[in-house]
Protein backbone atom coordinates (compact mmCIF):
# COMPACT_ATOMS: atom_id res chain seq x y z
CA UNK A 1 0.00 0.00 0.00
CA UNK A 2 2.48 2.13 0.71
CA UNK A 3 4.59 1.69 -2.43
CA UNK A 4 1.54 2.31 -4.35
CA UNK A 5 0.91 5.63 -2.41
CA UNK A 6 4.72 6.94 -3.09
CA UNK A 7 3.82 6.08 -6.88
CA UNK A 8 0.58 8.00 -7.26
CA UNK A 9 2.39 10.41 -5.14
CA UNK A 10 5.41 10.45 -7.90
CA UNK A 11 2.93 10.68 -10.52
CA UNK A 12 0.77 13.67 -8.94
CA UNK A 13 4.23 15.60 -8.41
CA UNK A 14 5.11 15.26 -11.96
CA UNK A 15 1.83 16.45 -13.05
CA UNK A 16 1.50 19.02 -10.86
CA UNK A 17 5.62 19.98 -12.29
CA UNK A 18 4.78 19.43 -15.50
CA UNK A 19 1.66 20.92 -16.22
CA UNK A 20 0.87 23.56 -13.42
CA UNK A 21 3.69 25.04 -12.47
CA UNK A 22 5.11 24.56 -16.28
CA UNK A 23 2.12 26.08 -17.74
CA UNK A 24 2.91 29.32 -16.51
CA UNK A 25 4.67 31.31 -19.38
CA UNK A 26 5.68 35.05 -20.47
CA UNK A 27 5.49 37.03 -23.60
CA UNK A 28 8.84 39.31 -24.44
CA UNK A 29 8.50 43.07 -25.21
CA UNK A 30 9.28 42.36 -29.12
CA UNK A 31 7.36 39.72 -29.17
CA UNK A 32 3.28 38.18 -30.15
CA UNK A 33 1.73 34.97 -29.12
CA UNK A 34 -1.38 33.10 -29.76
CA UNK A 35 -2.67 30.23 -27.83
CA UNK A 36 -4.23 26.82 -29.55
CA UNK A 37 -7.30 24.49 -27.90
CA UNK A 38 -6.95 21.42 -28.95
CA UNK A 39 -5.09 22.17 -32.38
CA UNK A 40 -7.49 25.19 -33.04
CA UNK A 41 -6.57 28.94 -32.79
CA UNK A 42 -8.49 31.06 -30.46
CA UNK A 43 -10.42 34.04 -32.88
CA UNK A 44 -11.90 36.59 -32.46
CA UNK A 45 -15.78 35.57 -33.24
CA UNK A 46 -16.01 35.24 -37.20
CA UNK A 47 -14.26 38.12 -38.03
CA UNK A 48 -11.70 37.93 -40.90
CA UNK A 49 -8.88 40.39 -42.28
CA UNK A 50 -10.69 40.60 -45.04
CA UNK A 51 -13.20 42.84 -42.78
CA UNK A 52 -10.50 44.47 -41.59
CA UNK A 53 -7.89 47.80 -43.61
CA UNK A 54 -5.79 44.65 -45.12
CA UNK A 55 -8.46 43.71 -47.21
CA UNK A 56 -8.51 46.63 -49.18
CA UNK A 57 -5.46 45.80 -51.32
CA UNK A 58 -7.08 42.80 -52.61
CA UNK A 59 -8.85 41.54 -55.69
CA UNK A 60 -12.18 39.57 -55.57
CA UNK A 61 -10.14 36.37 -55.71
CA UNK A 62 -7.53 37.18 -53.72
CA UNK A 63 -10.53 37.89 -50.52
CA UNK A 64 -11.41 34.73 -51.43
CA UNK A 65 -8.60 32.83 -50.62
CA UNK A 66 -6.60 34.58 -47.97
CA UNK A 67 -9.81 35.11 -45.54
CA UNK A 68 -8.10 34.18 -42.69
CA UNK A 69 -9.73 34.44 -39.05
CA UNK A 70 -8.64 37.14 -36.76
CA UNK A 71 -7.21 35.53 -33.63
CA UNK A 72 -6.44 36.41 -30.42
CA UNK A 73 -3.49 37.86 -30.06
CA UNK A 74 -1.24 37.94 -26.59
CA UNK A 75 0.45 41.19 -25.87
CA UNK A 76 3.46 41.23 -23.67
CA UNK A 77 3.24 41.02 -20.71
CA UNK A 78 2.83 37.73 -18.19
CA UNK A 79 2.96 35.19 -16.32
CA UNK A 80 -0.02 33.73 -18.52
CA UNK A 81 -1.31 30.41 -18.26
CA UNK A 82 -2.12 27.43 -20.65
CA UNK A 83 -3.75 23.99 -19.88
CA UNK A 84 -2.05 21.02 -21.08
CA UNK A 85 -4.91 20.47 -24.02
CA UNK A 86 -3.52 24.30 -25.33
CA UNK A 87 -0.21 25.12 -26.77
CA UNK A 88 1.28 28.70 -27.14
CA UNK A 89 2.88 29.92 -30.31
CA UNK A 90 5.75 32.82 -30.00
CA UNK A 91 6.03 35.00 -32.39
CA UNK A 92 8.74 37.95 -32.99
CA UNK A 93 7.67 41.01 -34.26
CA UNK A 94 10.92 42.83 -34.40
CA UNK A 95 12.31 44.39 -37.89
CA UNK A 96 14.18 42.50 -39.38
CA UNK A 97 17.00 42.90 -42.64
CA UNK A 98 18.03 40.36 -45.31
CA UNK A 99 19.29 40.42 -48.35
CA UNK A 100 16.81 40.36 -51.63
CA UNK A 101 18.99 37.51 -53.13
CA UNK A 102 18.20 35.67 -50.25
CA UNK A 103 16.57 32.46 -50.74
CA UNK A 104 15.25 30.93 -47.52
CA UNK A 105 15.25 27.46 -49.49
CA UNK A 106 18.92 27.48 -50.82
CA UNK A 107 20.63 29.82 -48.95
CA UNK A 108 23.74 28.85 -51.90
CA UNK A 109 21.13 30.26 -55.07
CA UNK A 110 22.15 33.35 -56.45
CA UNK A 111 25.62 33.29 -55.43
CA UNK A 112 24.65 32.24 -51.85
CA UNK A 113 22.41 35.26 -51.28
CA UNK A 114 24.47 38.09 -52.76
CA UNK A 115 23.36 39.10 -56.06
CA UNK A 116 20.16 38.45 -57.48
CA UNK A 117 19.88 38.21 -61.51
CA UNK A 118 17.62 39.91 -63.80
CA UNK A 119 17.36 40.38 -67.48
CA UNK A 120 16.54 44.35 -68.51
CA UNK A 121 14.48 45.19 -71.66
CA UNK A 122 17.46 45.27 -74.02
CA UNK A 123 18.31 42.01 -72.83
CA UNK A 124 21.23 42.22 -70.98
CA UNK A 125 21.74 40.17 -67.84
CA UNK A 126 21.93 42.47 -64.72
CA UNK A 127 23.20 42.04 -61.12
CA UNK A 128 21.16 43.45 -58.39
CA UNK A 129 22.12 44.13 -54.80
CA UNK A 130 20.24 45.23 -51.97
CA UNK A 131 18.35 44.65 -49.21
CA UNK A 132 14.77 44.05 -47.92
CA UNK A 133 13.43 45.22 -43.85
CA UNK A 134 10.71 42.91 -42.98
CA UNK A 135 8.54 42.26 -39.92
CA UNK A 136 5.75 39.74 -38.71
CA UNK A 137 2.28 41.46 -38.97
CA UNK A 138 0.47 41.52 -35.63
CA UNK A 139 -2.79 42.09 -37.28
CA UNK A 140 -2.27 38.19 -39.47
CA UNK A 141 -0.64 36.20 -37.18
CA UNK A 142 -3.14 33.02 -38.63
CA UNK A 143 -1.44 33.63 -42.38
CA UNK A 144 2.01 33.67 -40.66
CA UNK A 145 1.60 30.65 -38.43
CA UNK A 146 -0.57 28.63 -40.11
CA UNK A 147 -1.86 30.01 -43.68
CA UNK A 148 1.45 29.29 -45.57
CA UNK A 149 4.12 26.76 -44.81
CA UNK A 150 7.04 29.09 -45.12
CA UNK A 151 6.19 32.58 -45.31
CA UNK A 152 9.26 34.46 -45.75
CA UNK A 153 10.01 31.68 -48.95
CA UNK A 154 6.45 32.79 -50.03
CA UNK A 155 7.23 36.97 -49.31
CA UNK A 156 10.75 36.49 -51.13
CA UNK A 157 9.61 34.50 -54.23
CA UNK A 158 6.79 37.18 -54.77
CA UNK A 159 9.14 40.07 -54.24
CA UNK A 160 11.53 38.48 -56.80
CA UNK A 161 9.07 37.58 -59.43
CA UNK A 162 7.35 41.26 -59.41
CA UNK A 163 10.61 42.78 -59.09
CA UNK A 164 12.29 40.92 -62.51
CA UNK A 165 8.79 41.86 -64.13
CA UNK A 166 10.02 45.43 -63.32
CA UNK A 167 13.25 45.11 -64.74
CA UNK A 168 12.48 43.65 -68.02
CA UNK A 169 9.65 46.17 -68.43
CA UNK A 170 11.32 49.42 -66.99
CA UNK A 171 11.05 52.47 -69.19
CA UNK A 172 11.92 55.72 -67.82
CA UNK A 173 9.32 58.12 -66.85
CA UNK A 174 8.98 61.06 -69.15
CA UNK A 175 7.27 64.16 -68.52
CA UNK A 176 4.44 65.89 -70.04
CA UNK A 177 5.93 69.26 -70.58
CA UNK A 178 6.91 70.90 -73.53
CA UNK A 179 10.59 72.25 -73.76
CA UNK A 180 10.91 75.83 -74.15
CA UNK A 181 13.28 77.89 -77.22
CA UNK A 182 15.75 78.91 -74.73
CA UNK A 183 15.57 75.62 -72.68
CA UNK A 184 17.83 71.96 -73.92
CA UNK A 185 17.25 68.82 -72.26
CA UNK A 186 20.04 67.51 -70.48
CA UNK A 187 21.82 65.13 -72.52
CA UNK A 188 22.36 62.56 -69.45
CA UNK A 189 18.63 62.23 -69.73
CA UNK A 190 18.61 60.57 -73.79
CA UNK A 191 20.51 57.84 -73.79
CA UNK A 192 17.98 54.95 -73.77
CA UNK A 193 20.18 52.53 -72.25
CA UNK A 194 18.39 50.30 -69.56
CA UNK A 195 20.48 50.01 -67.21
CA UNK A 196 21.22 53.60 -67.13
CA UNK A 197 17.49 54.37 -66.55
CA UNK A 198 17.12 52.09 -63.54
CA UNK A 199 20.01 53.51 -62.28
CA UNK A 200 19.00 56.95 -62.64
CA UNK A 201 15.23 55.96 -61.22
CA UNK A 202 16.02 53.34 -58.13
CA UNK A 203 13.84 55.84 -56.26
CA UNK A 204 10.79 54.95 -58.31
CA UNK A 205 11.57 51.48 -58.90
CA UNK A 206 11.91 51.20 -55.02
CA UNK A 207 8.33 53.03 -54.55
CA UNK A 208 7.09 50.10 -56.92
CA UNK A 209 8.46 47.50 -55.61
CA UNK A 210 6.51 48.28 -51.94
CA UNK A 211 3.31 49.41 -53.51
CA UNK A 212 3.07 46.33 -55.10
CA UNK A 213 4.25 44.39 -52.13
CA UNK A 214 1.92 45.83 -50.12
CA UNK A 215 -0.50 42.59 -50.37
CA UNK A 216 2.10 40.63 -48.22
CA UNK A 217 0.47 41.87 -45.41
CA UNK A 218 -2.39 39.76 -46.49
CA UNK A 219 -1.42 36.76 -48.21
CA UNK A 220 1.40 36.16 -45.87
CA UNK A 221 1.23 37.62 -42.55
CA UNK A 222 4.59 40.00 -43.38
CA UNK A 223 5.27 43.21 -44.20
CA UNK A 224 7.71 44.77 -46.22
CA UNK A 225 9.10 47.85 -44.50
CA UNK A 226 11.49 49.02 -47.01
CA UNK A 227 12.91 47.87 -50.30
CA UNK A 228 16.36 49.13 -50.37
CA UNK A 229 18.18 48.41 -54.47
CA UNK A 230 21.34 49.78 -53.75
CA UNK A 231 23.50 48.48 -56.93
CA UNK A 232 22.21 47.63 -60.45
CA UNK A 233 25.65 46.24 -62.39
CA UNK A 234 25.85 45.42 -65.75
CA UNK A 235 27.99 42.25 -67.32
CA UNK A 236 31.37 42.51 -66.87
CA UNK A 237 31.87 42.21 -70.98
CA UNK A 238 29.66 45.76 -71.78
CA UNK A 239 30.60 47.42 -68.66
CA UNK A 240 33.58 49.25 -70.68
CA UNK A 241 31.07 50.07 -73.08
CA UNK A 242 28.49 51.36 -71.21
CA UNK A 243 31.09 53.89 -68.86
CA UNK A 244 32.89 55.02 -72.05
CA UNK A 245 29.03 55.53 -73.41
CA UNK A 246 28.13 57.29 -70.03
CA UNK A 247 31.38 59.46 -69.91
CA UNK A 248 30.31 61.18 -73.45
CA UNK A 249 27.26 61.90 -72.76
CA UNK A 250 28.53 63.59 -69.27
CA UNK A 251 31.09 65.38 -70.95
CA UNK A 252 28.54 66.85 -73.40
CA UNK A 253 26.26 67.56 -70.41
CA UNK A 254 29.34 69.39 -69.10
CA UNK A 255 29.21 71.44 -72.60
CA UNK A 256 25.83 72.40 -72.59
CA UNK A 257 25.98 73.64 -68.80
CA UNK A 258 28.97 75.54 -69.81
CA UNK A 259 27.45 77.16 -72.57
CA UNK A 260 24.25 77.95 -70.67
CA UNK A 261 26.19 79.60 -67.92
CA UNK A 262 28.41 82.29 -70.42
CA UNK A 263 25.49 82.27 -71.98
CA UNK A 264 23.18 83.69 -69.09
CA UNK A 265 26.32 86.17 -67.65
CA UNK A 266 26.23 87.82 -70.98
CA UNK A 267 22.48 88.57 -70.84
CA UNK A 268 23.11 89.86 -67.54
CA UNK A 269 25.91 92.36 -68.32
CA UNK A 270 24.04 93.27 -71.41
CA UNK A 271 20.42 94.30 -69.50
CA UNK A 272 23.31 96.24 -66.98
CA UNK A 273 24.75 98.10 -70.05
CA UNK A 274 21.51 99.27 -70.46
CA UNK A 275 20.69 100.05 -67.80
CA UNK A 276 23.58 102.22 -67.04
CA UNK A 277 23.05 103.88 -70.57
CA UNK A 278 19.25 104.56 -69.97
CA UNK A 279 19.91 106.41 -66.82
CA UNK A 280 22.88 108.80 -68.14
CA UNK A 281 20.58 109.40 -70.57
CA UNK A 282 18.04 110.40 -67.74
CA UNK A 283 20.49 112.37 -65.83
CA UNK A 284 20.76 114.56 -69.31
CA UNK A 285 17.35 114.88 -69.52
CA UNK A 286 16.38 116.17 -66.51
CA UNK A 287 17.83 119.39 -66.02
CA UNK A 288 16.88 120.39 -69.83
CA UNK A 289 13.13 119.44 -68.42
CA UNK A 290 13.59 121.37 -65.48
CA UNK A 291 14.51 124.31 -67.47
CA UNK A 292 12.07 124.05 -70.08
CA UNK A 293 9.59 123.86 -67.12
CA UNK A 294 11.19 127.24 -65.87
CA UNK A 295 10.86 129.36 -68.99
CA UNK A 296 7.33 127.99 -69.86
CA UNK A 297 6.37 129.80 -66.04
CA UNK A 298 8.38 132.70 -67.04
CA UNK A 299 6.29 133.16 -70.51
CA UNK A 300 2.84 132.65 -68.88
CA UNK A 301 4.20 135.22 -66.16
CA UNK A 302 4.94 137.94 -68.71
CA UNK A 303 7.39 139.93 -70.45
CA UNK A 304 8.70 142.04 -67.33
CA UNK A 305 9.13 138.54 -65.41
CA UNK A 306 11.27 137.40 -68.44
CA UNK A 307 13.64 140.82 -67.93
CA UNK A 308 14.01 140.07 -64.24
CA UNK A 309 15.34 136.16 -64.69
CA UNK A 310 17.83 137.67 -67.34
CA UNK A 311 18.54 140.34 -65.15
CA UNK A 312 18.98 137.52 -62.38
CA UNK A 313 20.88 135.33 -64.56
CA UNK A 314 23.17 137.99 -65.61
CA UNK A 315 24.02 138.89 -62.57
CA UNK A 316 24.73 134.99 -61.60
CA UNK A 317 27.11 135.35 -64.51
CA UNK A 318 29.06 138.57 -63.39
CA UNK A 319 29.78 137.13 -59.83
CA UNK A 320 31.48 134.71 -61.63
CA UNK A 321 33.46 136.44 -63.81
CA UNK A 322 36.82 138.06 -62.78
CA UNK A 323 36.42 140.81 -65.50
CA UNK A 324 33.58 142.11 -67.15
CA UNK A 325 34.39 144.05 -70.61
CA UNK A 326 31.44 146.82 -71.23
CA UNK A 327 30.49 148.71 -74.81
CA UNK A 328 30.30 152.20 -74.40
CA UNK A 329 27.21 153.79 -76.35
CA UNK A 330 28.47 156.63 -78.14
Amino acid sequence: MAFLIGVLAGIFGWFFVRYVLGGFFTVDQNERAVKTVFGRAQRLGNRTIVDGPLGADLNADEKERYSFPQLRVIPPGGPYFRWPWEKVYKVSVATETISMAYDPESPTANRGGTILEAVTKDQLNTGLTGQIRYRVSEQNLYGYLFGVKNPLANVMGYFISVLRERIASFEAPTGDATVDDDEHQDASTVSGISINDLRKNLRDLNDHMLKECAVSEARYGIVLDASLITGIDPPEDIDAALAAINTAHNHVSSEISLARATADQTLVQSRRAVEIETLKAQAEVEPLTALAKQLMQLKTAGSEALTAYRRYVRLALFEQASRVFKEVEK
